[in-house]
């Protein structure tokens, strides 16, 4: 998830852990706890980004990570406030509880998170919630700023932290529910058409949970649309995009070929724009694709012209959007605009 919404739902639960002990205080350990998982951003100060990447929610998002962190974490909270008298395994639990938190929400999403780093480089995404969705993040939020302003008497936070980690995790359940529904549906479907796939996956479009982005496909290329949870179950719109993997040829023995071949899971193809060639991994959906089902990817690289490459998982994600764009997003979620 985004890091707002992580800080915010990280003072909910710190409000739960602590709220009673060191007061609004707790917010503020809470908020940090379940940011911690995220320090390796400062992987990408020395990293060339392929490797980055890779690094992002690798090792500080796994099991072993919070294993090792947790004690440290713990005693220093405990040293800090050794005068509350905070059991250090109350403290263990509190940051325990937080980063598990935070990777867990974090394999929801589709970029992968590292639960079993350095042993296993599987990365893990459910794909059933949009890395910033709003209908989530909301109450947290609220949550949070409520519980910075009202007294530390008020009978009312109780209610407002309950509020704030309840509700994201039923609006998470009910995610979970359209991602079992989109997949039965666009199984059904593919078989229907006959379409040939060794590689499938469903995931939400920016900002919402009812417009999915569909990708199924093999070795020869992938069948990309979008499809809503309002349309009938026999629609969706598929565009072919060819792996055409040999034009990979000659840098098939590159470093940084294969770690963005290991970074997609294998969803990827590669193209070229004018002389230059450019890796898309279809995993992150097409800019504005559901206007458009022949937009560019919004995560592409250019293998040739590495310089080019900053912010490379963002710089394609929000591009081209206007209000017309949005109410076209709002439109296609609700069942209409049909691409043909």
């Amino acid at each position: 998830m985004d890091s707002i919404t992580h800080i915010a739902l990280g003072a909910c639960i710190g409000e739960a852990f602590l709220g009673k002990k060191i007061g609004k205080k707790a917010l503020l350990w809470g908020g940090l706890a379940q940011s911690i998982p995220d320090i390796d951003f400062v992987a990408g100060f020395w990293m060339p980004l392929s490797e980055e990447l890779l690094a992002h929610r690798g090792f500080t998002h796994s099991f072993l990570f919070i294993f090792l962190l947790t004690p440290l974490l713990g005693l220093s909270a405990n040293r800090l406030h050794r005068e509350l008298k905070i059991p250090l395994q109350y403290w263990m639990l509190f940051f325990a509880t937080e980063m598990l938190v935070h990777i867990g929400l974090d394999g929801f999403n589709n970029y992968g998170t590292g639960w079993l780093e350095p042993f296993n480089h599987h990365r893990f995404s459910f794909n059933a919630i949009y890395v910033a969705d709003p209908f989530f993040s909301f109450w947290p939020v609220l949550a949070a700023v409520v519980l910075l302003r009202i007294s530390l008497r008020s009978s009312a936070r109780k209610t407002w932290m309950l509020l704030g980690i309840l509700l994201p995790g039923i609006y998470l359940a009910y995610a979970s529910l359209n991602k079992l529904k989109m997949d039965i549906d666009t199984r059904h479907i593919l078989a229907e058409r006959a379409i040939p796939y060794t590689q499938y996956f469903t995931t939400p479009a920016p900002l919402n949970n009812w417009l999915w982005y569909v990708v199924a496909g093999n070795e020869e290329g992938f069948h990309v649309g979008f499809r809503s949870l309002f349309d009938d179950k026999h629609q969706l719109h598929l565009e072919y995009f060819p792996r055409n993997s040999q034009l990979l040829d000659s840098l098939k023995d590159h470093e940084e070929l294969q770690q963005l071949i290991r970074f997609s899971q294998g969803f990827y193809t590669v193209e070229k724009y004018g002389d230059s060639l450019v890796f898309n991994d279809l995993r992150f959906g097409q800019i504005i694709g559901w206007k458009d089902p022949r937009e560019k990817f919004v995560f592409h690289y250019y293998l040739q012209h590495p310089a080019n490459n900053e912010l490379v998982v963002q710089r394609g994600r929000f591009a081209k959007w206007d209000k017309e764009i949005a109410l076209a997003l709002l439109r296609r979620a609700i069942g209409k605009d049909l691409v043909e």
